[in-house]
This record gives C-alpha cells, sequence and structure tokens, in this order.
C-alpha cells in the first residue's frame, strides 16, 4: 500500500534508522540497472560514535555515570580478580551509529568512486562529532573530483549541504532539497526542490565525464521503502518533532482526514 502522501511521508522521519537503511539499498538497486559498463553501485558504511555533554544536543544513547554495575538478579558483575580492588566508575557509552551510503565505482580504474550518494540523518545535521566527521568526508570528496549527491528528507537539523546556506535564497528553499556536485562544474551546484505536496522529483546522476547521466526516481525509491517496511502501519495521531509548518500541517492534517488516516 502506498503513502497516503503524493511525496515525501514526513511521518517517515520517525522511523529513519530503518527508512535510511532501506533507501540506500534500493538506491544502490535503482541504478545498477542503469550504469554503464564496468561500473558498479555499492552500499558503503562509515561508523560515528558522537558523544556530548549538552543535554540539549540528543544523541543515541545518552553518555551515563552509575555508581554499581548490576546484573539481572541484583548481584554486582565482575570480571576483577578475587583480591580487594578500587571501586570503578562505570560509563556506558554510546554504541556506533552505522551511516550507510552508495557510492558508485570503477573496478577498471583500481576500484575508484566516481559518484557518492548520501542520504542525511540527523545525526550529519545536528551539532557534534558525527556532523563533524560527515563535513570532513564531504571535503574529501569534492577535493577527491568526485561526484556527490546529497539528499535531505528530514527535517531536524541545520543546513550542511556542500555549499555555504547564504547562496541560497530562503524563497528557492523547500521542506526537503536534494543538492549534486559535479566534479567537472566545480564552481556549480544544482539544487532540487521538494515541496511537501509534491511528488519527489527524478534526479540526474552525473557519473564520468565520458557517461550520459543516469536518473535516480527518488519517488519510486521512498515508495518501495513504504511499502516492504509495511509503513502502511504508520499511526498518524503520533506527534511530528519537529512540527511541520503550519500551513503544511494544515494540508497534511486535511489529506490524513481524507485517507481515512486520522
Amino acid at each position: 500500500m502506498r503513502s497516503p502522501f503524493p511525496g515525501m511521508d514526513p511521518w517517515l522521519e520517525l522511523s529513519w534508522r530503518d527508512v535510511h537503511a532501506r533507501l540506500i539499498i534500493y538506491i544502490a538497486d535503482h541504478l545498477q540497472r542503469q550504469l554503464p559498463d564496468p561500473l558498479i553501485a555499492r552500499a558503503e558504511e562509515d561508523v560515528f560514535v558522537d558523544i556530548d555533554d549538552d543535554p540539549s544536543i540528543r544523541v543515541r544513547p545518552d553518555v551515563e555515570v552509575v555508581e554499581a554495575w548490576h546484573g539481572p538478579d541484583g548481584a554486582t558483575v565482575s570480571t576483577a580478580p578475587p583480591v580487594a580492588v578500587a571501586e570503578p566508575i562505570v560509563l556506558r557509552v554510546p554504541e556506533p551509529e552505522v551511516h550507510r551510503h552508495v557510492e558508485i565505482i570503477d573496478p577498471a580504474s583500481g576500484g575508484r568512486v566516481v559518484t557518492a550518494i548520501e542520504v542525511l540523518s540527523p545525526s550529519n545535521k545536528l551539532p557534534g562529532r558525527a556532523r563533524s566527521a560527515y563535513q570532513s568526508k564531504q571535503r574529501d570528496f569534492l577535493a577527491g573530483g568526485i561526484n556527490l549527491v546529497e539528499i535531505d528528507l528530514v527535517r531536524e537539523g541545520k543546513w550542511v549541504f556542500s555549499v555555504d546556506e547564504s547562496l541560497l535564497p530562503a524563497r528557492k528553499r523547500s521542506l526537503y532539497m536534494v543538492c549534486v556536485f559535479r566534479s567537472t562544474r566545480l564552481g556549480e551546484r544544482a539544487f532540487y526542490r521538494m515541496p511537501l505536496p509534491e511528488r519527489l522529483p527524478r534526479i540526474a546522476i552525473p557519473l564520468r565525464p565520458q557517461d550520459r547521466d543516469v536518473v535516480l526516481d527518488l519517488q519510486e525509491v521512498v515508495d518501495e521503502a513504504y511499502e516492504k517496511g509495511r509503513y502502511d502501519r504508520t499511526d498518524y495521531q503520533r506527534v511530528l518533532d519537529p512540527p511541520l509548518p503550519a500551513e503544511d500541517a494544515a494540508w497534511a492534517a486535511d489529506l490524513l482526514k481524507q485517507a481515512g488516516r486520522l
């Protein structure tokens, strides 16, 4: 079953880890069928650990200081030798966050990365080490002459595209956006607007200079994630965080009522 929304479903943002993982695989599969030989699309992984003492910044999970380490029955768990030892302070540390992206590689040139496709997550857009790590990788892509496609389908966090925010006037932005950097056009960025009421666009994905662009039908990929993830069972009464802008919220509520989902 399709989402009641014609484009991006904002409620998918509430289950972003699963949705993100699905989008990466489906994007790679979608492009694989179009790539000229010998190019190959691969799902790659980066691992970030984000620790921040600022309670206003949400990380998963929080760092916590505890006074004792107890097993399920309440007994103290210890791997220390059977002699008196000093009482330690035990930290529960964050589990590494795996951030996946798609790389199109050229095996004929030793596996050189031709194009990187990033589906942004809140961790990329919120202050912290994960954002810094992403921006460092972003700079490496640009400096290495690698095409970079950044797809932003989450509203949480701030601008993190590979160009200064002030260069794109506010009137030309939309709730969701895509930014494309072509290594053959260093001084340009191509932006795709994605207003909430509209179908998600088909995006031109650059490859090697001698290749014709391939096409990523972003709506088709998001629809596949919605269907195979069984998001037709979504509770649309759940509160969105951050909330939609007032005009979009009113439109979404009306649409969901017409679809019998509210």
